[in-house]
């Protein structure tokens, strides 16, 4: 079963229950369970707002998804460091009192299915990325490993890679702003005054030329809240996906491509061991539902 959106901004769960005609609870747990899915790409999230545009499809004997909260993928641990490559919509790190299915939480997860102690080894953070993001977020596990961490944060030696897709003919620059909580109308932005802002610094490289988009690797330079995001979106290339800095690209007239997901991934950290010195260089490939959204979008061979 397949429907086109027509009204946007109606959730998914409402969506599925207008159309299949079924119980609330029944369309949630199609939804939760993995049965259901936008533009070919399962999502379990039944407050998933829809645009214009978007194909759903509920597929009964689809299988279920694996729970990232029992799949944690730990892609480096040793006494000092531990790696995670973290699924979309999980949070770094508890925002409220007693949240669970944060990253600390897989971790401690897969550390139980290899038979290690879960609750007495500490994780201190070390950086994080926005719950919609997914890709390598690294914890220390010492406080010297944070420390010596910390300082190459600052020092600006850490290597850090992510793969996006943005709206529309990116080209490759560097980006360069001071960023505020609140640039006038209650987000964060730049400011012309520099001294109430924080320096940031992105380098983007246009990769591929994509249907309406584009495919680019962004390298941080200073490790800003939402400093991608908020770079591309202000340059008149908001992220696929993105719902958060889309405002001026849509006053401008902008038309949104559709994503389940926003198209971010941490895909390569790379950083001297705080504690040996050996330089550590990781890598995470890119999930399947953002490949699948970047297939979608991929021009036609001229060949």
């Amino acid at each position: 079963m397949a429907w086109i959106v027509e009204e946007p901004g109606v959730t998914l769960a409402a969506f599925v229950k207008a159309r299949t005609e079924v119980p609330n609870s029944v369309a949630k747990r199609q939804i939760e369970t993995g049965k259901v899915f936008v533009d070919g790409v399962c999502t379990t999230k039944i407050d998933l707002r829809l645009a214009k545009g978007q194909q759903v499809d509920v597929r009964i004997h689809e299988r279920r998804p694996l729970d990232p909260e029992r799949e944690g993928v730990l892609v480096y641990d040793d006494a000092h460091v531990v790696v995670i490559d973290k699924p979309e919509g999980v949070n770094s790190v508890p925002y409220e009192e007693r949240e669970l299915g944060t990253a600390m939480d897989l971790i401690r997860g897969a550390w139980r299915r290899q038979g290690k102690p879960a609750t007495t080894v500490p994780l201190h953070v070390v950086h994080r990325i926005d719950r919609a993001t997914s890709g390598l977020l690294m914890f220390a596990k010492t406080k010297k490993a944070e420390q010596g961490l910390a300082a190459q944060l600052r020092s600006h030696s850490m290597e850090r890679t992510y793969i996006c897709v943005a709206h529309g003919v990116v080209t490759s620059r560097r980006i360069e702003s001071f960023l505020v909580a609140d640039r006038g109308d209650g987000m964060r932005g730049s400011t012309t005054r520099l001294e109430q802002g924080k320096r940031a610094v992105t380098h983007v490289e246009a990769r591929q030329a994509l249907r309406g988009a584009t495919l680019c690797a962004v390298r941080l330079e200073t490790g800003k809240t939402h400093q991608i995001r908020i770079h591309l979106s202000e340059a008149g290339h908001p992220l696929v996906g993105e719902q958060v800095y889309i405002r001026d690209y849509e006053n401008a007239g902008g038309k949104l491509l559709t994503s389940a997901r926003m198209l971010l991934h941490a895909a390569t950290l790379g950083f001297e061991h705080p504690v040996t010195g050996a330089r550590v260089a990781l890598s995470s490939e890119l999930p399947p539902d953002f490949v699948a959204v970047v297939q979608r979008l991929t021009l036609p061979s001229k060949e």
